[in-house]
């Protein structure tokens, strides 16, 4: 009885002692966070070099880092390089972050540094003009890379804000170490994968589809995003997009119109963020053939003629176009640079002649035209707000003094592989400067395309003036000098009716309750800010 009794009490006392582990439950695992956004397009690529492309880059940006990195006002913000210095008038010094890794898990060095610039400045980079006044790139140490120029360029760190970063050893052993051109068609490893530093990595991808995010457990920054996965979808419609809004199918999607604003802030499950562009929609006309292209003009070049890009010009009514087409939310621009990048006057931002259809009717008379004459105008459908709808205005305008315009509206992907490779002779083109200054509107747009300078400048307009002061821009350390040489420059750019700038548009997210977005004037969306309540 006894012994009974012992054992029985043994036994309880071991399920007693036993019974906390036996019935311990797993802990509790924090409730999923799905972000869903859309937005007009897909990336057009993933290499991060293939194409300088205000979307596609801001969205690589997820994925892929550059050296110095914009804050939430655009201020320059350490990224990859902790510091940066200039140790003499024409070497830029950065230190590197240490214990960086790539999502692979693969350290991130001053190797990686001196591969992605030097394949940044290789044929078929899109990205080449971000360092073309780098001569050399120089490994000091594992976590020191100096970038050496022929000359001072006090302005290199904001240069390279969307130059990104890649893998060394991934690119080669994937045979990705050159850019895969977009505008040339080709395309490698890097193309449709990725492998980046940044806050977020691809899960899974179907390209105009569907591509999935997740975080990236290396990444070095401060984890701030609550955002377990992400689900980026393109819908090209805008009716579409702002549905899948309103029903709930998505967060939040950008662009949204301007006349659906007001039932998404009045639906009581979303809200619209609101702001201004800084890129600067203009006009580009042929100035480099002497016989224009797909005209009825032969034998000379009617764009050559001063008097004809005024008539131009001054056919178009912009503040029809910001009423008509814009709901009221665009800035007509005066000049080729936006209020809020380095270098804008006020007193440039005014129409240098005024929307006068009698006027441009006798200009084209005086250049010899008196009938008008025809030309193809390309333009995107799917890439700017509003694009073709603009481009369809402006063939109407212009067809009311006599000039015969033959609409070519295409998809983004097939405009922009024939105006990049100049293969037109009237376009719509939007810039934007990744370095936020005007000297990249100067050399990347109105700069005689030479190398990699004046890359976006399709029109090929030539002003050796322009080119002069550029230079000097790029190198004056005085800020009142320098912005007395942007003048100068954007001046004679208005003057020569070089290109013809029409507006910056609005900016305008839609997003959906309890998400928290920040808004930048870049219309860049960074998932590592987004929070969902």
């Amino acid at each position: 009885m006894r012994l009974t009794l012992l054992v029985s009490t043994a036994l309880t006392a071991l399920l007693v002692a036993a019974a906390p582990a036996a019935a311990q439950a797993p802990a509790p695992t924090a409730p999923e966070k799905v972000f869903r956004y859309a937005y007009r397009v897909d990336p057009a690529s993933l290499d991060p070099h293939a194409l300088a492309e205000t979307f596609t880059l801001s969205w690589l940006g997820q994925v892929y880092e550059p050296l110095v990195g914009r804050g939430k006002n655009l201020e320059l913000v350490p990224a990859l390089a902790e510091k940066w210095e200039q140790v003499d008038p024409t070497t830029w010094r950065f230190h590197l972050r240490k214990g960086v890794k790539f999502a692979d898990g693969t350290p991130f060095t001053a190797d990686d540094v001196v591969f992605s610039l030097q394949r940044v400045k290789k044929d078929g980079s899109d990205m080449a003009y971000t360092v073309a006044s780098v001569t050399d790139i120089k490994k000091v140490d594992d976590h020191t890379v100096d970038l050496v120029m022929a000359k001072p360029n006090p302005i290199l760190p904001v240069q390279i804000t969307s130059t990104y970063i890649m893998s060394k050893d991934w690119a080669e052993k994937n045979g990705a170490t050159a850019p895969a051109s977009v505008k040339a068609k080709v395309e490698n490893f890097a193309s449709t994968n990725a492998n980046g530093t940044g806050a977020f990595k691809i899960d899974t991808r179907q390209a105009g589809v569907r591509t999935v995010l997740v975080p990236n457990p290396n990444w070095w920054g401060d984890k701030t995003s609550n955002v377990t996965k992400v689900i980026f979808t393109p819908i090209q419609a805008d009716a579409t997009r702002v549905a899948a809004l309103l029903s709930g199918e998505v967060d939040m999607v950008y662009p949204v119109p301007q006349q659906d604003a007001a039932r998404i802030d009045g639906s009581g499950n979303a809200k619209v963020l609101k702001g201004a562009e800084l890129r600067t929609m203009f006009l580009n006309m042929d100035q480099k053939r002497d016989e224009l292209h797909t005209s009825d003009v032969k034998g000379k070049n009617p764009f050559k003629d001063k008097r004809v890009r005024q008539a131009i010009y001054q056919a178009i009514d912009m503040e029809a176009i910001k009423d008509r087409i814009m709901g009221g939310t665009s800035h007509v621009a005066g000049t080729m640079i936006a209020p809020g990048i380095n270098g804008y006057d006020a007193k440039l931002d005014s129409r240098t002649a005024p929307y006068d259809p009698k006027a441009a009717k006798q200009l084209l008379t005086d250049a010899g035209y008196p009938d008008g004459f025809s030309f193809t105008m390309d333009c995107s459908n799917d890439r700017y707000v509003n694009d073709e709808r603009i481009c369809q205005a402006i063939v109407g305008m212009l067809g009311r003094v006599g000039l015969k315009v033959n609409l070519n509206a295409q998809t983004r992907s097939k405009y922009f592989e024939k105006v990049l490779a100049r293969d037109t002779s009237f376009a719509m083109l939007g810039w934007q400067p990744l370095s936020y200054d005007a000297h990249s509107t100067l050399q990347d747009t109105m700069n005689t395309p030479e190398g990699k300078i004046g890359t976006y400048n399709i029109g090929n307009y030539s002003n050796p003036k322009i080119d002069e002061l550029t230079q000097k821009i790029e190198v004056e350390v005085d800020p009142a000098k320098r912005n007395a040489l942007i003048f100068e420059a954007m001046m004679l750019s208005k003057d020569d009716y070089s290109h013809i700038p029409l507006h910056q548009a609005g900016i305008a997210w839609g997003v959906r309750k309890g998400v928290n977005a920040v808004l930048r004037s870049d219309d860049s969306l960074e998932l590592k800010w987004v929070t969902l309540d």
